[in-house]
Parts: C-alpha cells; structure tokens; sequence
C-alpha cells in the first residue's frame, strides 16, 4: 500500500516510478479523490466547531429569556448535526474510494531492478554447478520408468480434476525426505524459527499480505469465505499484522513446511504435462520480518539459504534479478533462483525471494519502536521459497536418472530415507 502523503509530495517521482512497470500515470486521479476526501473532511470539521458554538449560545439565549434565540439557536444544532452526519460519511465513502484506488497499484521498484519488458529482460546474477552430461538421452520427470508409476496423474484427475497428481511409493517417500531436509537446515543452520500455520485464512490476512483484491481469481475460496492459502508466506508474514514490536526484536525469521493452493487462472495451456504447474503443491517457505536497513542485506541472505539447498542436492542452477516487467506486484525487488531440468533441456523457477518493503507493513499496520524512541516506523518483510517441494523433487529425478530407468538420488537425502541411495527402474527405493 503506498502513502497518499509521499504522493501528495512529489507526483511526478511516483509516476516516473511507477512508468517502469509500464502504467499510465495516476498520481492526478489518486490527489483528486484526495482532495475531495480532505474537502469533505474539513467540511466536516468548520460544522463541528460551529455546531459547538451555536451549542454554547443556546444556553446564553435560555438565560436571556430569549425565546426567539433560543430555538434559532437549537434547531441551528440540530441541523448542524445532520450536516456533520452526512459529511462524515461522504467522507468515509471518498476515504475507501482512495483506499481502493491504492490498494491495486503496485510497488515501487528498487534503484537496481534492471529495465525490460518480460522474462527475456532478466539480468543473470550468477550460475552454480555444471549440467550432467548425459550418455543418453535425459527424459522428463514423468517418463523416468523408475517414476511413472508412482506418479498417476489420471487417479489424480478421476478425484480432483487436471492439475493435480498422486504420489505414491519411492516418489512419496523422496518428496517427503526433500521438505524434511530443507525445514531442518533452516531451523537448525539458518536460524529459522518453524511454523506449522493455518492453511486457512481470513480476507485481512490476504488483504494485508497483497493478494487482495489483485489476486483473488488466482486463488481458492470456501463457501464460508476463507482462503487457501496461495503459500505460507500469507500466515507466516500477517502474524506481524496490528503489532508494535521493540527493535531489538528485529528480525524476524519463519520457515513453514506446507500445502499451497493456486487456481492458476492466467496459465491455461502452461506446462500441462507432468508436475509443474500443479493446483495443489508443497513448498517450504522463508519470511523475514526486519528493520527497514537491514533489508537489502536480509534479502541477499535468504537468497542465500535458498541457493545453498540447491548445492546440497548438486543440483545446477543460475540466479536471476527480474526486471521491472516481470516482477511480482507487491514485490520492490525478485531474485529468482532457476534449477536446470535436463528432461526439458531448461532452467526452470524452483523459488522466488523478495522483498516487499513496508509494501505489506502498511497494509497490515505491522511497526516497531526505535530503541532510541523515535517515531514509530513500519517494519519491512521479506518472503522467499526455500524450496517449491515438488519442483525440487523434478531436479532431483531428471537430473538423477540413470540410462537403465533408475535414478540415483542426493546423498544429503540419504538419511531420511533409512539409507537408500537410489530408486530402482521397478520403482522401488535400494
């Protein structure tokens, strides 16, 4: 959410920001409903104050013995109050009108988010690892003969519809392993503290977080008027929501292993083999509540922790800083982290980290106290996968299969899975 008053300041510097993500300008149409609101406002406040002066005469008019006066004076109050009345409410209607205006347009970009149009204008930060090559001809996830057939899409469609797959046997098992493994890193190296959230949450939970109103075709809602949650970002950042926290508090880090739920609205068409693009997924998530100077180095950080997994599973991947038009939304700046799938031959996204600012903070009213005690300042949060869990598991087997149907899996996972190294081309983990 952004500040009508930083806008009222300076039109132009917002426009000239906003001119990046390739919108029209808006600053005169957000300052009209501004101006009306504030209009209506003092409107409200010069009939107040002559509401309280006709009040005080009244009594002055009744001690005079001045009839006349008196009841001049009293329906003056009484019709002064009305007048306040419906003031007040215009008010409040021209405030949610410039509530709403603000809540759909999207966040500053940081100074060194790179210019460009789409996906082909990222910039790319670094690159990890070298791709396997291959004595045969890598196949995708899906067609591995030691993954097929634990991978059933059509059960999966007989009970839910497209988009949705059923794991089972050695693929269950792996996928298992793979959060497990990344949950305990985190806790137990990154200092993340683990949350099992609510996959269930209300409107001001999505609305504080930026989902709302932009998003809500993308996501699912119950006929009681709950979200799924699009990720865990949504819980684990909106617990800062309507708290004043001490700065010593700062920062806060999360990490949460759980279902995420997208409809995938605008994807028709996208990556409909294999798992994806899936309607129902896994993923660990990081979100980091902190002061607003630590947060570009907050930021690099949590990249970080996400690269370091892709390492641990030998998994080659490359970085990359989205430029202006591919950015997310709520988001001032996105690294993407892209794992290289040699069944498609391509670096696809397994995790986005970025940082919102107080984009989110002021939408949720999430602030902290200076330890000098200054003024209160909102905090700035940051979220991040670390990792998409399916989409691991798809580097994990595409880069692992072996020429024979097997695939030989990463030995950090060998303890989660009693000691197996690898799933067999029947299917089963030895």
């Amino acid at each position: 959410m952004h500040d009508i008053r930083t806008i009222r300041e300076n039109p132009a510097a917002f426009d000239a920001a906003q001119s990046r993500r390739g919108d029209a300008p808006l600053s005169s149409d957000l300052l009209a409903l501004d101006e009306a609101r504030r209009a209506k406002i003092l409107a409200a406040e010069t009939a107040q104050a002559d509401a309280n002066k006709a009040a005080k005469e009244v009594g002055a008019a009744k001690g005079r013995g001045d009839d006349a006066e008196f009841e001049r004076l009293r329906a003056l109050v009484a019709e002064k109050k009305a007048e306040i009345a419906a003031l007040t409410d215009e008010a409040k209607a021209q405030d949610e009108r410039l509530t709403t205006a603000l809540a759909v347009i999207p966040n500053i970009l940081a100074d060194d988010v790179p210019e460009g149009a789409d996906e082909n204008d990222n910039v790319e930060v670094s690159t990890w690892g070298t791709p396997r090559s291959f004595a045969f001809k890598p196949v995708e996830h899906f067609e591995i003969p030691a993954v097929a057939p634990s991978m059933d899409f059509e059960t999966a469609a007989k009970i839910s519809g497209s988009r949705f797959v059923l794991l089972s046997g050695a693929v269950a098992r792996v996928h298992r392993a793979l959060a497990q493994f990344m949950i305990d890193v985190h806790v137990d190296e990154n200092g993340l503290t683990e949350v099992n959230p609510p996959v269930l949450v209300r409107d001001e939970a999505m609305y504080g977080t930026d989902k709302l109103p932009k998003f809500g075709d993308d996501s699912y809602r119950t006929e009681e008027g709950m979200w799924l949650i699009p990720t865990s970002e949504v819980p684990l950042t909106y617990i800062a929501a309507g708290e004043m926290l001490d700065e010593g508090d700062l920062p806060r880090r999360y990490t949460a292993h759980s279902l995420c739920f997208r409809s995938e609205a605008g994807s028709a068409g996208r990556d409909t083999s294999g798992m994806l693009r899936q309607h129902q997924f896994e993923k660990v998530e990081m979100v980091s509540v902190t002061h607003p100077d630590q947060s570009d180095a907050e930021q690099k950080r949590m990249l970080r922790c996400a690269e370091d997994l892709l390492e641990r599973l030998n998994i080659p991947y490359r970085t990359v800083n989205l430029c202006a038009g591919d950015i997310g939304f709520g988001a001032r700046r996105t690294f993407d982290i892209e794992a290289w799938l040699p069944g498609q031959n391509a670096y696809r996204e397994i995790s986005s980290v970025s940082s919102t600012g107080d984009f989110q903070a002021r939408r949720m009213n999430a602030r902290f106290k200076p330890a000098d005690g200054g003024k209160p300042q909102f905090v700035h949060t940051l979220n991040g996968s670390g990792l998409a869990v399916g989409r691991c598991l798809i580097a994990v087997l595409e880069n692992g299969q072996d020429e024979d149907g097997s695939v030989t899996l990463p030995a950090v996972l060998h303890p989660y899975l009693r000691g197996k190294t690898r799933i067999a081309a029947d299917g089963i983990l030895a």
